[in-house]
């Protein structure tokens, strides 16, 4: 017997303002977590939330959500459903983009996601590069997400994002990059860990391969180096907060970018392994697709961030 996809391909030859306004409501409540969450962003009450969703459901023929005292969940349909309606709305998105840049005109809204903890780098401008962008295109809706290497990859290419600032770890041809700065990575240990207030200057990666290492669990300067040492990962984080409550925990080393973990070497909470030598320097670089184009807004916000870094790519 065939089995029909949970994805609701067949509704996007039909969709009309109706599906969309449903849409909408229904990846607001999976954003913010749930229908009470959504009251503020939706600016309506969570009985007129729960009636859309209900006849979301309706009209697609799927149970998206859980709703009850345990909670607000979603059902696997409910989470395909989610993944194709960031798609579609991010490809209406550009669609509009490119209309707008038909009539030579920046308005519409731009999605910028950037890698977690980049606002404390000394380097990192993208403060600077916001206010260019702000004077230059007033009217553009500037939407700011965190995010990992590979949703902002992914993000990038199915049109949720049009603009990504990540470490560099690997060149994609369907992505094109900018150089923007760099950021060094130290081995850090907590207070408690058998090295900390210890003396290093005999450390190797040879030595260290007997202690326990916390490692991001997904393809990224920070697991291509620890496999290049030869580290072993004893625990896995998904940002840098992880690995920096793994490290203070006294019972892993891990990497942690210098200016995040200066807080807590104030502290006295963290040690750096010996920085001078068991260190590494990753590349941050902003992100556009390279098909279909991106829109004139999402290019000018990539070339903002490319001026305003102008010269601190070349910084070691």
């Amino acid at each position: 017997m065939k089995v029909s996809s949970p994805r609701p391909r067949a509704l996007l030859g039909q969709v009309s303002d109706m599906d969309l306004r449903l849409l909408r409501v229904f990846k607001a409540v999976v954003d913010c977590g749930g229908m009470a969450a959504a009251e503020l962003e939706l600016n309506i009450g969570i009985s007129t939330i729960s009636r859309h969703i209900k006849d979301l459901e309706t009209r697609i023929g799927l149970v998206l959500c859980r709703r009850g005292r345990a909670g607000f969940a979603l059902t696997d349909e409910g989470r395909a459903v989610h993944e194709e309606t960031q798609r579609l709305l991010g490809a209406m998105e550009s669609f509009r983009g490119r209309i707008d840049a038909i009539h030579d005109r920046l308005a519409g809204e731009l999605h910028v996601a950037v890698f977690d903890k980049t606002a404390t780098h000394p380097q990192a401008r993208l403060d600077v590069a916001i206010a260019r962008y702000g004077a230059l295109a007033p009217a553009v809706t500037l939407t700011l997400h965190v995010a990992g290497i590979g949703e902002i990859e992914q993000g990038i290419l199915d049109g949720r994002y049009q603009v990504g600032v990540i470490p560099e770890h690997r060149r994609a041809d369907s992505l094109v990059y900018a150089d923007l700065y760099p950021e060094t990575m130290h081995l850090y240990c907590g207070a408690g860990h058998p090295l900390f207030g210890q003396p290093h200057a005999r450390l190797g990666w040879a030595q260290l391969r007997d202690h326990a290492f916390a490692g991001l669990g997904y393809h990224s300067p920070n697991m291509a180096f620890s496999h290049q040492a030869k580290l072993t990962r004893a625990a896995t984080g998904f940002d840098q907060e992880a690995i920096a409550t793994l490290v203070l925990s006294g019972r892993y080393l891990g990497f942690l970018p210098d200016h995040y973990a200066e807080v807590f070497e104030r502290q006295g909470r963290i040690q750096a392994v010996a920085p001078k030598r068991l260190s590494y320097v990753c590349r941050f670089v902003s992100i556009v697709r390279r098909s279909p184009q991106p829109s004139r807004a999402a290019r000018l916000f990539h070339d903002c961030l490319a001026q305003a870094h102008a010269g601190s790519s070349l910084a070691a």
